[in-house]
């Protein structure tokens, strides 16, 4: 018996895929030997109707792993600095130890069989947190190997802006530039940009999407 799709339900909108909005801040470029010193999470549902909407957000300071490089560019530019106690940072594996808890649950609470990051040149934040979790030898990561979605791809075909802070300019979402580089603040600009951006193709007839041979009958019948 063939499984039934509801367009309106998030374990049916992206192939099974629960998306996670990610943002890190970092002490350089270099996953591999850069530390990684704030991560964010921001946790979606989809109500009723089918609409994309933040559910929870998660947030922690890092200890820069033994050995980490830290590049004072880096570090001038998001203004962290690693030695302050009242960071309250904890180490890579106890965050990603909660992070993975709370995303494992919303997952199976979304009937979906794997999580995939969200985050605004995706590539960039996935590395950090594809390093992480290997230089911790975690097993059982919630996350896709090597899929994302990149907001900053979405971005500029939706509204043609690719830097978050005047997408969200186009989008209508306030955007404070001096909150900027904030892994909190910048994941949650984030996660209401790919709710937008999800919601308008529906709102536009994007979503569910008619198939194609369908599609093209209909327009031949016209």
């Amino acid at each position: 018996m063939s499984e039934v799709i509801d367009a309106n339900k998030l374990q049916h909108r992206f192939r099974g895929y629960f998306p996670v909005v990610i943002d890190v801040e970092t002490a350089g470029f270099n996953a591999k030997t850069d530390a990684l010193l704030e991560i964010a999470v921001t946790l979606l549902k989809m109500n009723d109707e089918g609409e994309m909407t933040l559910d929870k957000t998660l947030h922690y300071h890092i200890e820069p792993f033994e050995g980490a490089n830290l590049e004072p560019e880096a570090l001038a530019f998001n203004g962290i600095d690693p030695s302050n106690p009242l960071r309250g940072a904890v180490s890579e594996k106890e965050a990603f130890f909660e992070i993975f808890k709370e995303v494992k649950k919303a997952q199976k609470a979304a009937g979906c069989h794997r999580s995939i990051i969200v985050a605004h040149n995706a590539a960039f934040d996935h590395g950090f947190v594809t390093q992480a979790i290997e230089r911790n030898n975690i097993k059982r990561t919630p996350f896709h190997p090597f899929a994302t979605f990149d907001t900053a791809t979405l971005a500029g075909l939706a509204i043609g802006q690719t830097v978050l802070a005047k997408a969200c300019a186009m989008a209508g979402i306030p955007f404070d530039n001096k909150e900027a580089h904030s892994a909190l603040y910048d994941t949650e600009r984030t996660a209401e940009l790919f709710c937008l951006i999800v919601n308008r193709w529906k709102a536009l007839g994007g979503w569910p999407l008619a198939p194609i041979a369908e599609s093209e009958q209909e327009n031949e019948q016209e």
